[in-house]
């Protein structure tokens, strides 16, 4: 069914922009790259799988600009990146408190000092959930690896979701530690945990799915695939069972404009009653999106 207009967006995945190509953002990566090409003559760690990544204007305030984009395309709320010492973010936070939500970018490798930035992040920023890049760790962490139980435990005490890049990564590094069956181990040994998988769990959304529907607590959102490349196991589970356990992320101004995005989106076929939870309704309730002390 075609996708209705006026439902408010909550757009899972988002960036505040810090130039024109934001290729600062990949810097701390690029130890982990092989090949010239991708350390040489790359945006960003995954160019080869997009087309035409955004090229910003200059501005002195990307808060601002980021909010007019995403007014002209009907998204309510966005989740962005908190980082330490990100004037973007604090300003995000002190201008526009209901249009962002912040999640906390962990290195596992930290041990219990990340535990402690996280106790401390959210009693002090206020950030709704806690994310992990498995395959851009450096060494690269397991998802079910002991240094990830430390961010599960935490994650499971402040009662906020954790979102895990699962799947082969884009960038050209080893893919083992975001194996699907990876998450099957976590789901189990942390039941009260909400864990949101990203990046669309290729090849494994088969397996994905029968996941999803074993844990009550494990989700998918959308993030980095153009919607017309959304798997289809993942469009056929959100028309049927999994209606309440399929988000909307995007990808912008990581690797997708939001014109390519809400253009495709135009025609994925969910059903009528999948959409507004799909753009919005899953996204407020898992992430508690209004409901912030």
């Amino acid at each position: 069914m075609p996708m209705p207009k006026g439902i408010p967006v909550v757009d899972l995945m988002m960036g505040i922009p810090v130039s024109e190509t934001n290729t600062e953002w990949y810097e701390s990566f690029k130890p982990l790259l092989m090949d010239e090409e991708s350390r040489q003559q790359f945006k960003m760690p995954a160019q080869y799988m997009f087309k035409d990544i955004p090229v910003l204007p200059g501005t002195d305030d990307y808060v601002q600009f980021l909010v007019s984009q995403m007014d002209h395309y009907g998204i309510d709320v966005a989740m962005v990146g908190y980082f330490e010492g990100s004037a973007a973010a604090v300003s995000a936070k002190r201008q526009y408190p209901h249009r962002f939500i912040f999640d906390y970018p962990a290195n596992p490798n930290l041990g219990m000092d990340e535990v402690r930035n996280i106790r401390r992040i959210h009693r002090d920023f206020g950030i709704s959930a806690v994310s992990v890049f498995p395959c851009g760790a450096n060494p690269q962490v397991p998802i079910n690896d002991k240094k990830m139980y430390l961010l599960y435990a935490v994650c499971t005490d402040l009662d906020i979701p954790i979102c895990i890049n699962v799947g082969i990564p884009g960038p050209r590094v080893p893919f083992f530690a975001q194996k699907m069956e990876h998450v099957d181990e976590v789901c189990w040994f942390f039941p009260e945990l909400k864990v949101v998988m990203r990046h669309g769990c290729e090849p494994w959304e088969d397996l994905a799915v029968k996941l999803m529907l074993k844990y009550p607590n494990l989700y998918y959102s959308t993030s980095a695939f153009a919607p017309r490349h959304y798997p289809e196991a993942i469009i056929r589970y959100a028309n049927s069972r999994g209606a309440d356990k399929v988000m909307y992320a995007g990808y912008y101004p990581m690797g997708l404009s939001l014109e390519r995005i809400f253009g495709d989106l135009e025609n994925v076929p969910f059903k009528d009653d999948v959409w507004p939870k799909f753009l919005g309704g899953n996204a407020r309730r898992v992430f508690k999106i209004g409901k912030q002390a």
